[in-house]
């Protein structure tokens, strides 16, 4: 009985995903880099960090196209601000952030489908140059923004 109660509701990781016990694959496409700041590897460094996420948190196979679970986006904000003003009217922080545009759809329920922005940032000191912690940013952001797209989509919390 309780098996029978599982399998009718989904499967269920230990990562607290639900899935629909159809669901099989997942096709996530290369994220393009729409902003108007463009960093060249970044479309790569999201698109990869959210497959990884869903090929070590959940069983479905990776597909090329058309699958149960189809995720597709771009990049719409890459910029750089500062944050924390010190009394001297300097900038003691500066702050990347990223903000991706998401669709996601299941081919069996509907009902989850979205359209939403996602956003994060990481703080930096204002005395180090962009670029020599850029691509250390970018990874811990894409990651933040990746478990954000993946609880959307399969955590029902």
């Amino acid at each position: 009985m309780a098996a029978l109660v599982l399998t009718s509701c989904g499967i269920y990781s230990f990562t607290g995903a639900s899935i629909p016990a159809e669901a099989k694959t997942v096709s996530i496409q290369q994220f393009q880099n729409n902003a108007n700041l463009v960093q060249p590897m970044l479309s790569s460094i999201i698109t990869n960090t959210l497959r990884d996420f869903f090929m070590n948190q959940t069983t479905l196979n990776e597909v090329p196209n058309n699958g149960d679970l189809a995720i597709e986006g771009e990049i719409v904000d890459y910029s750089t601000a500062p944050t924390a003003i010190t009394g001297d009217q300097i900038a003691a922080l500066n702050r990347l952030t990223i903000t991706v545009n998401v669709r996601f759809y299941n081919r069996y329920d509907e009902s989850k489908n979205f359209e939403q922005k996602f956003s994060q940032y990481e703080d930096y000191p204002s005395n180090q140059d962009l670029n020599s912690v850029q691509e250390t940013l970018m990874q811990t952001i894409s990651e933040k923004l990746c478990e954000d797209i993946f609880n959307k989509a399969v955590v029902n919390w």
